[in-house]
């Protein structure tokens, strides 16, 4: 067996980053940028009122003070010409600030009686003009890797960029294994279950920018698994659920070598998720997860989520561990790191006190992965433990 930090480094060396491609602003949300990209403009390109009011000059601005208003600006419509002493044009919020003008008195602190205004007694000292350039200017840089949220997509719209430079999304095959799996929806027999593994790691992986495909699940039989392994064809990731033991049953390991797989390393110091197998084979990464349902999740977690980020170009890190006080005291742990289900309340880590791999009802209400190192001695209640948020 070789630790998680092995492990993790191992997968890591199976991958490099994806070849960068061009997509249409609407369809970059959630994409990784893969190049910095440039401020085709400035923003706001010109002074622009913040406030409906009167634009006029600072110098002219005292109580009672009048003025003839001789214009107006609104959005997407500037006054021409240029202000001069004792004129106020109309203005409202976004509008051009008019040549001549450098103060915006609000509306509210105005009377005006047909062409003339008269300010009131409070005039603060703000000029309510938003300059040009405030927000950023041309030439300005985004600079990637980056995750695009919804904030920098309005930016990026704003900068003017129409087309963003973005990581290809890694296409990844996932194939679950056994004969007693049937698909949802399906009736099992008196000896089957439903697959479930494949389904929540589609899940986990598309939300984290991957595209997946689900293949048939594959029988127990060389002949099955050798046919399902040719329709992972053009994946960038192969995960195989299953069948990476050493049971009379489980010939992932033998049916991947048989078609050329470079085995990187098999079994991992960790608990639940040690029958972890990866490799390459051909022009994709493999990774062998166990069958039972919490191990592949966690594994999806500690392993195959980081495998996806160097894919993407993102900083390569592992999933952030958080600390809490323990609420429960815990015995010495064993010779495998140990992800143990939890959960946060009030602050504090409540490990669930059922740590079977086979259990999802437990892992669907966790919000947390306790990590317990190896030898990690044992815990009382407060101790400060690590954590990975869910």
């Amino acid at each position: 067996m070789i630790s998680v930090e092995q492990a993790l480094a191992a997968l890591l060396d199976l991958v490099e980053p994806l070849e960068v491609e061009h997509v249409p602003l609407r369809r970059a949300a959630g994409r990784v940028l893969a190049r910095n990209v440039i401020a085709a403009r400035t923003q706001p390109p010109f002074a622009a009122s913040s406030m409906d009011g009167y634009a006029l000059r600072r110098a002219e601005v005292e109580p009672d003070a009048m003025f003839k208003v001789v214009g107006e600006a609104a959005a997407g419509h500037r006054f021409e010409g240029t202000l001069r002493a004792g004129q106020a044009v109309r203005i409202f919020t976004g509008a051009p600030v008019p040549d001549g003008a450098d103060f915006v008195v609000i509306q509210e602190d105005t009377t005006r009686r047909g062409d003339l205004i008269t300010l009131g007694h409070a005039i603060g000292d703000k000029d309510n003009i938003r300059p040009a350039g405030g927000d950023f200017t041309a030439g300005q840089t985004i600079k990637a890797p980056l995750r695009l949220r919804p904030a920098d997509i309005a930016l990026l719209a704003a900068m003017n960029i129409a087309q963003v430079p973005v990581t290809r999304q890694p296409k990844v095959a996932i194939l679950a294994t056994g004969d007693e799996l049937v698909q949802p929806g399906e009736t099992p027999g008196p000896d089957q279950i439903v697959a479930s593994n494949s389904y929540g790691l589609a899940a986990m992986l598309e939300g984290f920018g991957a595209t997946v495909r689900l293949l048939p699940i594959a029988g127990d039989t060389v002949a099955s698994l050798k046919q399902a392994f040719t329709l992972a064809k053009g994946a960038d990731l192969f995960i195989t659920i299953g069948g990476a033991s050493v049971g009379d049953h489980d010939l992932v390991a033998p049916v991947a070598a048989e078609l050329g797989m470079q085995q990187s390393f098999y079994k991992v110091a960790m608990r639940p998720g040690k029958p972890l197998m990866a490799g390459r084979m051909g022009d994709a990464a493999m990774i062998g997860l166990p069958g039972n349902p919490v191990s592949a999740m966690v594994c999806g977690t500690v392993f195959v989520l980081p495998v996806l980020r160097k894919l993407l170009g993102l900083e390569i890190e592992p999933q952030p561990l958080l600390t809490a006080p323990l609420a429960v005291a815990l015995p010495q742990n064993g010779i495998r790191a140990h992800y143990m289900r939890a959960r946060i309340i009030d602050g504090k880590l409540h490990p669930d006190t059922r740590q079977d791999s086979s259990l999802l009802s437990v892992l669907a209400t966790a919000d947390a992965l306790m990590v317990r190192p190896v030898d990690d001695p044992a815990q009382e209640i407060g101790d400060i433990a690590a954590y990975i948020q869910l």
